[in-house]
C-alpha cells in the first residue's frame, strides 16, 4: 500500500487522477496533512500544476516501471488542448515540443493530436460564429449493456408518448428561442439511448418536428443514432432517409456472439449484417459503426475478426472505443479492477485498428478520453475523407454552443472571448423530465443567450 500526500489546492483532483493511471485504488491511499510524514510521495509547495504533475509522473514511473502514452494528461479532450496552442499562434514544431516537454506525451500520441488538429482546422474553417449544435436525446434502449452509464431505460411503449410530447414542447421552444436571439443550427443529432427504439411513426414525427422548429438552411449534417441492430427495420430506415437525414450509426461493438451475450446485447452478428444491408439498400449516405476494444473475454484476434467483418460492410465512419468501466455500470460491480488488467490487450487491439483502418483509407478525425479507460488509452473516430462528423468534432473540442434537449441533456453555452463554457442541464430521469418540462424550458430561456 502506497501512502501519498496531496496538498489541498486546485491541482489535487488532477493529481489524484494521475495516481490512478499508475495504481489501482486498492494499492494506494491519500493521507491527511497530519500523516504526511508517513507518505512515500509528498506533493506540496508546487506553484505550477504542470510542474507538480511531471514530478508525480516521474516518481510513479520510478516506482512502477510504467510510462503511460498520454503522459500527465488526465483530461477528456487532449485534442482540444492541442488546438488551443495552434490558435495561440504556435507552429507545428513548437506544439510538438510543448506536448513532449510539458505533458510527457509519447511520439505516437503527439502525431495523432497534430494530425487531428490540422484536419479539424480544414473542416471547420469559415464557420459561422452564430451557428450552434442541436442534440435531442431518446433515453430508451431494448436492454442495458453491462458497461453502460448513460441515461437508458427499458420501458413498455405506453411510457414513450408522454416523453415525446414533452420533448416536442422543448424543441418548439428552443427553435423559436434560437431564432429570437439570432442563432441557427449547424448540425442536428438525435441520440440516446437508442432513438430507433421508437416506432417508425414516432421517429418520423420527431424528425419532422426538428425540421419544422429549426432553420434548416444552414444545417450541414443531420444524424440519427440507430445504434442497436435489433431496433433497426426497413420502415424506420426509409423514414430516416425520406426525411433527409444524412447520417446514422449502427453500433455492433463486437461481431462475436459470446461477447454480445456477455455485455447484455439481445442481437446476433447476423442481425448486424442485416442492418447494414438494409441501410445500404435504402441508400443512407453515411453510416458509422461503433466498436469497443477490451470487452470481456475478448483477445486481439477476436477484435481483428470483428474489425475485418465490419470493414467488409463498408461503413463511411468507424469509431473505435476503448472500454471505460464507469462507476454507474454493472461491470464495475462485477470486477472493480477490470480496466487495470486490460491494458496490454487493448494496446494490441488499437494497433490492429490503426493498421487495418489506415490501409483501407480511413483517417482519424476526432478523439476523446474517459475516466477508467482500459490501459488509459482513447476513443478515436475514423472516417473516409469527406465523411467526417462535424457534430462529433464540435462536442469534443467544446468550441461551439451545443443545445441539448431531452432527459439527461446538458447544454453548453460557449463564450469564445474567454474560451469558457456554462452548463444548462436537464434532469436525467425521464419521468421527472416530463413532470418538470416547463422548468427545463425556463432554464434554457435564462441560460441560452
Amino acid at each position: 500500500m502506497y501512502n501519498i500526500y496531496l496538498e489541498e489546492n486546485k491541482a489535487k483532483y488532477d493529481l489524484n487522477e494521475l495516481v490512478k493511471m499508475f495504481l489501482k485504488p486498492s494499492e494506494f491511499q491519500l493521507v491527511e496533512e497530519d500523516q504526511k510524514e508517513t507518505a512515500l510521495i509528498r506533493m506540496e509547495g508546487f506553484e505550477d500544476k504542470n510542474e507538480a504533475k511531471r514530478y508525480l509522473f516521474d516518481r510513479l514511473s520510478q516506482l512502477t516501471g510504467q510510462y503511460p502514452d498520454w503522459g500527465t494528461l488526465t483530461g477528456v479532450r487532449p485534442a482540444k488542448l492541442c488546438n488551443e496552442y495552434f490558435r495561440k499562434g504556435h507552429d507545428t514544431e513548437q506544439v510538438k515540443k510543448i506536448l513532449k516537454d510539458t505533458y510527457y506525451l509519447s511520439d505516437e500520441k503527439i502525431k495523432l493530436l497534430i494530425d487531428l488538429a490540422q484536419l479539424q482546422q480544414r473542416i471547420l474553417k469559415d464557420c459561422d460564429p452564430n451557428a450552434v449544435g442541436i442534440y435531442a436525446g431518446i433515453p430508451f434502449c431494448p436492454t442495458r449493456c453491462v458497461y453502460c452509464s448513460f441515461t437508458s431505460n427499458q420501458v413498455k411503449y405506453e411510457k414513450i408518448p408522454p416523453y415525446l410530447t414533452a420533448l416536442h414542447k422543448e424543441i418548439d421552444f428552443v427553435g423559436q428561442h434560437l431564432k429570437d436571439i439570432g442563432r441557427h443550427a449547424e448540425s442536428i443529432y438525435i441520440g440516446g439511448g437508442t432513438p430507433t427504439t421508437l416506432n417508425a411513426d414516432d421517429l418520423g414525427q420527431l424528425i419532422a418536428k426538428m425540421k419544422s422548429a429549426f432553420d434548416m438552411s444552414g444545417v450541414r449534417e443531420f444524424t440519427v443514432e440507430a445504434g442497436r441492430p435489433d431496433t433497426i427495420t426497413e420502415d424506420k430506415l426509409r423514414v430516416i432517409k425520406d426525411s433527409g437525414v444524412g447520417r446514422i450509426s449502427i453500433n455492433p461493438q463486437s461481431m462475436k456472439q459470446r461477447t454480445l451475450e456477455l455485455i447484455g446485447r439481445s442481437h446476433t452478428p447476423g442481425e448486424i449484417v442485416d442492418a447494414f444491408k438494409k441501410a445500404k439498400e435504402v441508400e443512407i449516405p453515411i453510416i458509422n459503426a461503433d466498436l469497443i476494444t477490451g470487452l470481456p473475454e475478448e483477445q486481439p484476434e477476436d477484435f481483428r475478426e470483428t474489425l475485418e467483418r465490419i470493414i467488409e460492410l463498408d461503413p463511411e465512419n468507424i469509431t473505435v472505443h476503448t472500454l471505460a468501466v464507469k462507476r454507474a455500470s454493472r461491470l464495475i460491480e462485477q470486477d472493480a479492477d477490470y480496466n487495470y488488467r486490460q491494458g496490454e490487450v487493448v494496446r494490441e487491439m488499437l494497433a490492429i485498428a490503426k493498421e487495418k483502418l489506415t490501409a483501407c483509407g480511413y483517417e482519424p478525425y476526432y478523439m476523446y478520453r474517459q475516466k477508467h479507460m482500459s490501459g488509459n488509452f482513447e476513443n478515436i473516430g475514423w472516417s473516409k475523407p469527406g465523411t467526417e462528423s462535424i457534430y462529433n468534432i464540435r462536442i469534443m473540442e467544446e468550441d461551439q454552443t451545443i443545445v441539448a434537449m431531452g432527459a439527461g441533456g446538458i447544454s453548453k453555452m460557449y463564450y469564445p472571448e474567454t474560451n469558457r463554457l456554462e452548463r444548462v442541464p436537464n434532469v436525467s430521469n425521464y419521468e421527472i423530465y416530463i413532470d418538470r418540462i416547463d422548468e427545463m424550458i425556463e432554464r434554457k430561456k435564462i441560460g441560452i443567450k
